[in-house]
C-alpha cells in the first residue's frame, strides 16, 4: 500500500487508502449481513464455486434418498394389503377346515353334510371376492399377475428390489372351490381327500405370507438404512452451504467499528491537505 506525502495535496494518497479501505469493510459488511439474513454461507456461484457445486449434489441426493424412502413406504403398504388378503383368506380355510373336519366322521347325517356343504361353496365364493378385491392403484395383487415388479428402493439406478406373487389364490387355483371341497363332504371318504385339500391349501398360504413378511422386514431395514442417509447428507450439506450465524454476528460486529473508524479516517484525510495552507501566512 502507498504512503502519501501530505505536503502534496493534487493528489490525496492517504485519503485513497481511506476509501479503498472503507469500500472494503463496506462490502465484507455486506456479504457478512447477507450470510445472516439467509442462513446461507453460499448466497451466489461466486461465494465459492466449489462448495456451490457439491451442496447442490447433496441436495440432489437428500431428495432423491427422500423419495426412495416414500418409495419404501408405499411398497410396504401394497405388501401389507397382499398380506390382509391372504390372512383372511387363511383365516377362510381354517374355518372350512373345522367343517370339511367334522364332515370326515361318520357321525354327521345327510342334512347336515348339506349344511356343511352349503357353507363351505360360500366360503370358495368368498376368497373369490377377497382375490377380485385385493388390489392397489386397481393392480391385483393376489391373482397370480403380480409379478416382476421393482421397487425403487434408493437414489442410485441400481438400488432396487425385485418382487413378485406369482401364484394365483382364488379357491380353484388353492383347490378349495365347490368342486373339489364342496361336492366332497357328502361322504366321509371324499371328505378325506377334501381334507387334504384344505391342508395343502393351508401350507400355501403360509408360504407366501412368510414371503410376504420377509421381504417388509427388509424394507423396514432399507428405510432406517435411507434415515439415516438422509440425516448424514443434510448434514454435510449443512456444513457447506449453511452460515455459522454466531461467527458471522461476530463478524459483522467488527466489520462496523472497522466502518465506522475507516469513515473517521476518511474524514481526517481529506482535511490534512488544508495543514499546507499555513505555509502561506
Amino acid at each position: 500500500m502507498a504512503i502519501g506525502d501530505s505536503t502534496r495535496v493534487n493528489t490525496n494518497i492517504a485519503a485513497l487508502n481511506a476509501l479503498n479501505a472503507l469500500k472494503s469493510v463496506n462490502r465484507n459488511l455486506e456479504i457478512s449481513q447477507l450470510r445472516l439474513a439467509t442462513g446461507l454461507r453460499i448466497n451466489e456461484v461466486a461465494d465459492d464455486p466449489a462448495g456451490f457445486t457439491i451442496s447442490k449434489r447433496l441436495d440432489a441426493r437428500s431428495r432423491g434418498l427422500s423419495v426412495a424412502l416414500d418409495n419404501v413406504g408405499t411398497a410396504k403398504n401394497v405388501l401389507s394389503i397382499a398380506e390382509g388378503g391372504l390372512m383372511n383368506i387363511q383365516k377362510i380355510l381354517i374355518q372350512m377346515k373345522e367343517k370339511v373336519t367334522q364332515a370326515k366322521s361318520d357321525t354327521m347325517g345327510p342334512n347336515e353334510r348339506t349344511a356343511i356343504t352349503e357353507e363351505l361353496d360360500q366360503l370358495s365364493e368368498e376368497i373369490d371376492d377377497i382375490v377380485a378385491e385385493t388390489e392397489f392403484n386397481s393392480v391385483p395383487l393376489i391373482d397370480g399377475t403380480y409379478t416382476g415388479k421393482i421397487f425403487q428402493t434408493g437414489e442410485g439406478v441400481n438400488d432396487t428390489l425385485g418382487f413378485s406373487i406369482s401364484s394365483d389364490y382364488d379357491a380353484a387355483a388353492l383347490v378349495v372351490d365347490k368342486t373339489n371341497l364342496g361336492d366332497m363332504v357328502s361322504n366321509a371318504t371324499d371328505a378325506a381327500t377334501a381334507l387334504t385339500n384344505v391342508n395343502t391349501a393351508l401350507d400355501t398360504i403360509a408360504s407366501e405370507l412368510q414371503g410376504i413378511g420377509a421381504t417388509i422386514v427388509r424394507l423396514t431395514f432399507k428405510e432406517d438404512t435411507l434415515r439415516v442417509a438422509i440425516t448424514n447428507t443434510e448434514s454435510t450439506k449443512s456444513r457447506i452451504l449453511d452460515s455459522d450465524i454466531a461467527n458471522e454476528q461476530l463478524k459483522s460486529t467488527r466489520l462496523q467499528i472497522l466502518q465506522q473508524t475507516a469513515t473517521a479516517q476518511l474524514a481526517q484525510a481529506n482535511v490534512a491537505p488544508q495543514n499546507v495552507l499555513a505555509l502561506f501566512q
